[in-house]
């Protein structure tokens, strides 16, 4: 992105800011200095040395959320939309490009605010060269400790994936250097029970067949795992018999799409993988015009009929951060964070 476009919203995101505050009292959020001196305790290489140190890492978490925060405050009637669309484009890529449009459609351009606590950061120690850094931060939102991963695209960093921490989870032990840097891990490490690579269609096959597929035992059983394959089949069975004379066909389908993987290297020498699938729900009508399909209140903000004649098809988008053990020691995965919501819908 154009130097330009950056200033432009960071002008843009100061004037909204500024007009918040006055107007409700909130304080603008610490300076970007005072963060990034807080989260760099240990010395970090020269900028010429990687990609991107811890503070300059430290740097870009604050102005990229505090933009982003700045964006969210509904406060110009006339430019909701290009505050959408810088939100959009020039701080967010990967799935969160996707759930930041819907954020912002299924709330009237009023998405909500959060408060951020400061991060722990985790860099990969990248070349310089590296053409697709990225680096993660674990903070708490509102209270609640929230994975987040930045990456670069073109000249500057958006906020690529964010993901909360299921209950009773913990993030797992990052491998650390002396200075306090992180490694990432190849796609197609082989010492950990999971290859990045394969970490997103795994996921999907157990979110779609449960116990009774070829990758079942990899993940861990749970609400994210076989849970989410016992619903597909629920809903798959209700739908056959939800009208006398023919019925629905229903199906439920998870995919990749090209989102991105961000793998780090744990301690124990397992790794923790970071990404996000689609899932696509589909009901279709089998009899005549006479069989409604009702459109469910989190698909109205996109579709304004309370009913469909032939076909509803939704669209999520949904984040993760698995632990995957090391192939040393295998035992199953835990997905130990996630983040999701419907991004799209459509239907006749």
């Amino acid at each position: 992105m154009r130097v330009f476009g950056r200033r432009k919203v960071l002008a843009l995101a100061a004037g909204v800011l500024a007009a918040a505050s006055a107007c409700t009292g909130n304080a603008p959020p610490p300076s970007p200095s005072k963060q990034a001196v807080s989260a760099s305790s240990t010395p970090t290489p020269s900028a010429s040395a990687v990609a991107i140190t811890r503070a300059e890492a430290a740097k870009e978490f604050h102005d990229i959320l505090a933009t982003d925060d700045a964006l969210r405050v509904k406060s110009d009637e006339e430019d909701l939309e290009g505050r959408l669309d810088l939100a959009a484009k020039d701080l967010t890529t990967g799935g969160q490009v996707l759930l930041t449009v819907a954020a912002y459609l299924s709330t009237d351009y009023a998405p909500p605010r959060y408060k951020w606590g400061p991060p722990t950061l985790y860099v990969p120690r990248f070349v310089p060269t590296e053409k697709a850094p990225w680096f993660s931060a674990l903070a708490t939102r509102d209270g609640r400790p929230t994975l987040l991963t930045f990456a670069k695209s073109a000249d500057d960093w958006r906020l690529s994936s964010v993901a909360q921490l299921l209950p009773g989870q913990q993030l797992p032990e990052i491998e650390l250097d002396s200075e306090g840097y992180a490694t990432a891990l190849a796609p197609d490490d082989k010492t950990v029970t999971i290859s990045p690579q394969f970490m997103q269609p795994v996921h999907a096959s157990v979110a779609e067949t449960g116990t009774a597929g070829v990758t079942a035992g990899l993940l861990a059983p749970g609400p994210y795992t076989t849970e989410v394959a016992e619903q597909i089949a629920e809903l798959r069975q209700k739908a056959k018999g939800d009208r006398k004379v023919g019925g629905y066909s229903y199906d439920s389908i998870f995919s990749a799409d090209n989102f991105p993987v961000y793998a780090l290297r744990t301690k124990n020498g397992g790794a923790l993988i970071q990404y996000s699938l689609s899932r696509t729900s589909t009901t279709t009508t089998k009899t005549a015009e006479d069989d409604y399909i009702p459109v469910p209140e989190s698909a109205r903000w996109a579709i304004s009929a309370p009913v469909l004649r032939r076909t509803l098809r939704l669209i999520e988008t949904h984040q993760y951060a698995t632990a995957v053990p090391p192939l040393s020691r295998p035992s199953a995965a835990a997905v130990i964070a996630h983040e999701g919501a419907l991004t799209r819908a459509s239907g006749q």
